[in-house]
This record gives C-alpha cells, sequence and structure tokens, in this order.
C-alpha cells in the first residue's frame, strides 16, 4: 500500500508537470480549430465557451477529471477524440512489443546461462562480442541493416510491417512482420543476457550450488531448479521496466517500418503539433513507467522472500 501509494503521487506529479509545460506551449487549440486568419475576438469567444480562459489550475482539475472518467482529450487536428485514435492501435504496439518481449526473455535466460557455465570459452567469446555488438547499435541501424539484407539484398521479408487495422491479420502476416519484430527482440537480448550471465556467475559462487553438486545432483537439476530461478532476478526488473513498450510501443522501430501503432501514431502527432495527442501518449507513457516499476517490485518480492518492499 506504501508503494502503491507512493507511485500515485509519482503519477500526480508528472501529470502536473506535463500539463504545465502543454499549457505555456499550447495554451489553446483555438487557432487549430477556426484558422490562423480567424479574428481574435473569435478566438477569445471560442476559448471562453470551452473553458480555456480559465485558470490553469481550474483547467488542470478539469483535465484530471477528464482522464478518470477514460476521456484523454479531443484531436482538433484529426477532428476526433484521442481515445479513438488510441484504440485500434494500443492493440498493434502490444502485439509487436509483446512478441518480442517475450522472445527476448525466452532467448535471453538460456544464453545468459551458457555463458556463464561456459564462461571464457570460444562460445562465450562469442556470444559477448555479439551481445556487445548489438547492445551498442542503435535500433535505427540495426533496423536498416536488417531491411538491406532480408529485405532488398535477400528478398526473403516485406521491408514495410503491416499496414492492416486488424490485429489478427497483422499477426496472420509473419513475413511483414518478422523484420520490425526481430529488431525489438535482438536489442532486448543483448541487454538481457548480459544481465542473465552475469547473475548467474554469481549464483554458481554460491554455497548450495556446490552442496548440490556435491550430494550428485545432475547438473541439469542444479542448473533450472537452483541456479535459473535465483539468477532470473534482474531479468524480472528488466521486463517491469519494458511494460510501457507494450502500449506505447517502439518509437523508432515503428516509424522505421511504417507500422501504425501507437509509436508512430507519436511521431505524425509530433510533426503536425497535435499537442492534446502528444499528452495524452506522454501521460500514458508515465503511468506505465510507474506501473512497470510496482510490478517489478512485487514480483521480485514473490520470486525472492529474501527482499522485501518499502
Amino acid at each position: 500500500m506504501r508503494r502503491i501509494c507512493m507511485s500515485v503521487l509519482v503519477v500526480i506529479g508528472v501529470s502536473i508537470f506535463v500539463f504545465a509545460l502543454l499549457h505555456v506551449i499550447y495554451p489553446s487549440p483555438a487557432r487549430d480549430v477556426l484558422g490562423l486568419r480567424a479574428p481574435q475576438m473569435a478566438v477569445d469567444a471560442w476559448n471562453k465557451a470551452h473553458g480555456y480562459d480559465d485558470p490553469a489550475a481550474v483547467q488542470y482539475l478539469r483535465y484530471v477529471k477528464d482522464l478518470l472518467h477514460g476521456n484523454l482529450g479531443y484531436s482538433y487536428i484529426e477532428n476526433q477524440s484521442v481515445l479513438a485514435l488510441f484504440e485500434g492501435r494500443m492493440a498493434r504496439s502490444a502485439y509487436m512489443s509483446g512478441i518480442s518481449l517475450a522472445l527476448a526473455v525466452l532467448i535471453a535466460i538460456p544464453l545468459g546461462v551458457f555463458q556463464a557455465v561456459k564462461r571464457n570459452s570460444i562460445g562465450d567469446l562469442v556470444v559477448t562480442s555479439t551481445a556487445f555488438t548489438l547492445y551498442s547499435m542503435p535500433v535505427f541501424f540495426l533496423g536498416l541493416l536488417l531491411i538491406q539484407v532480408f529485405a532488398l539484398s535477400l528478398p526473403v521479408f516485406s521491408f514495410q510491417a503491416s499496414q492492416s487495422t486488424s490485429l489478427l491479420t497483422v499477426i496472420a502476416d509473419w513475413h511483414a512482420m518478422t523484420l520490425p519484430i526481430a529488431t525489438m527482440t535482438l536489442i532486448s537480448v543483448a541487454a538481457f543476457s548480459r544481465y542473465m550471465r552475469s547473475s548467474s556467475m554469481d549464483v554458481l559462487a554460491q554455497d548450495y550450488i556446490r552442496v548440490a553438486r556435491a550430494k550428485g545432483l545432475p547438473e541439469r537439476l542444479v542448473l533450472l531448479r537452483h541456479l535459473v530461478r535465483n539468477a532470473s532476478l534482474p531479468i524480472v526488473t528488466l521486463v517491469g521496466l519494458s511494460l510501457p513498450q507494450l502500449l506505447t510501443g517502439n518509437l523508432i522501430t515503428e516509424q522505421l517500418f511504417n507500422y501504425p501503432g501507437l509509436g508512430l501514431l507519436f511521431f505524425d502527432s509530433l510533426k503536425k503539433a497535435d499537442y492534446p495527442v502528444l499528452l495524452a501518449y506522454t501521460q500514458a507513457a508515465a503511468i506505465l513507467v510507474v506501473a512497470g516499476n510496482l510490478i517489478a517490485d512485487i514480483a521480485l518480492s514473490i520470486a525472492d522472500p529474501r527482499i522485501r518492499l518499502r
């Protein structure tokens, strides 16, 4: 309960900061609605009719009230509610980010254990060098490399992600979704495997591992029962911190592969100066970051009883 209360305070603080910043940059959408050549008298009348001439504190309280009722604002540039813009794109972003995150975890855990068990071997050096290369590589550069090799030089996959608005069609179109998912997966594997390797090496040096081996327990059971669960604690934290990507999407990857998710919506709104969409996106990302931290803390306390939330 204490951590939940702290999380709520952080979300409130972020909402105040973001709203204040937006209020300074974009005090009213009147010009977007009435046009740049609208007379000032018409702009003032529109602001008064829609409450934009009220004090900033009153406008913030109205904004919070709308958020609590599921109203994320209205995009006058797109002429529809922000929630309507988000609805279809949320599922698509969650699908791409969720699949890449799941694949990264499934690959990184055994890869990190292998590196720890075979440390300083040729296999460990090869995997470590590859992981460092991927980890230091910008996402857009890796995506361009994959496009050049697997979409242009070897036309195996599509250079553009699925453009369908139906999630089922996107899921079925593996030919178009392979490269964007692979881009996000490889970057995450590079980070996750490094943490898993370091954590596994620490666990392998513990006394209970030596005792299990001295009792004659097969190496496979030593690794599965005693090593993986304890060494996976950093991965639990990383997965929790990756939660915002599930709904807000990966900005660079969606832009690179022209994938119609929330990340691409953010870029398009940025170019159009569609501030209500930017405000809603930023607020959603902040809430998910706080929620991800809270979930990671709770999951860690469940996975390791020695950890207590404070």
